[in-house]
């Protein structure tokens, strides 16, 4: 994909987590792309250091720390190692999830907390770290990650769903409280994406077939139809855009 160049984002102190594969990795790789300062997190090792070794020629390689966001005395500690480092964040990507299946039957206590630990909790919290410097900046811009899933009522997936429909609250509720900063933020909801992990784990020919026959476009969406997005509204080309949810999901309304 060619993107659009957009020269405000030239510089941009940018933090994405989940960073090193999949969607997140397509983002890092935009943003590097526009001359961003690019510092991704992730407990992905092998997978985020090839990335960074990847991109180590651009006008402002990417940095990897690594960062187990459902810890958050280490999100504490990893925004202000970063903003000590490099300064403020300027914009935060909240991407990091992950869509195991389960079954209703076999949900404990633990893996209910587990769950919203690694696909709601941190997304506030990673937001609460960033505001103070955005505020002390003049504003920013916030891209939480939500998800088709629910609004399509998906098989197996309902503590996923409960965490992803939580997020388009809680960018209400930071697009309210944080707009009088100059803060932005709003929510990006991908459809079905055509990810390494994804199509390892989830999706058969069958499955391939039934997605593309229930979207208007009967094309694959791929990570970077995602981060082409992620740009823009992290642009000044978005400058009146908050508090809303923005879909890129092919047209997918359910089978």
């Amino acid at each position: 994909m060619v993107y659009a160049t957009y020269p405000d984002l030239d510089g941009k102190r940018v933090v994405i987590t989940g960073g090193g594969t999949g969607i997140g990795a397509a983002i890092v790789d935009a943003f590097v792309k526009q001359g961003s300062q690019v510092i991704f997190l992730d407990i992905q090792d092998e997978a985020s250091l090839e990335l960074e070794k990847s991109l180590g020629g651009a006008k402002h390689p990417p940095k990897f720390i690594h960062c187990d966001l459902t810890d958050l005395a280490a999100v504490g500690e990893v925004f202000a190692r970063i903003e000590k480092d490099y300064g403020p964040a300027e914009i935060l990507v909240n991407n990091a999830a992950n869509d195991n299946r389960h079954n209703i039957k076999d949900v404990t206590p633990q893996y209910w907390d587990d769950s919203l630990a690694v696909n709601l909790r941190h997304q506030f919290f990673c937001a609460q770290a960033v505001a103070p410097g955005m505020k002390a900046s003049g504003g920013g811009v916030i891209l939480n990650f939500g998800s088709i899933s629910w609004h399509l009522a998906l098989g197996k997936l309902t503590l996923y769903m409960t965490a992803k429909a939580a997020i388009e609250g809680l960018t209400r509720g930071l697009a309210r409280d944080l707009g009088s900063a100059g803060i932005r933020v709003n929510c990006i909801i991908p459809g079905s994406v055509k990810t390494p992990r994804q199509m390892a784990l989830w999706h058969s020919p069958e499955d391939e077939a039934a997605i593309l026959a229930a979207q208007c476009l009967h094309e694959r969406v791929e990570p970077e139809d995602v981060a082409a997005l992620t740009l823009f509204l992290a642009s000044g080309n978005a400058a009146r855009c908050s508090g809303r949810d923005y879909f890129v999901d092919a047209g997918w309304y359910g089978s």
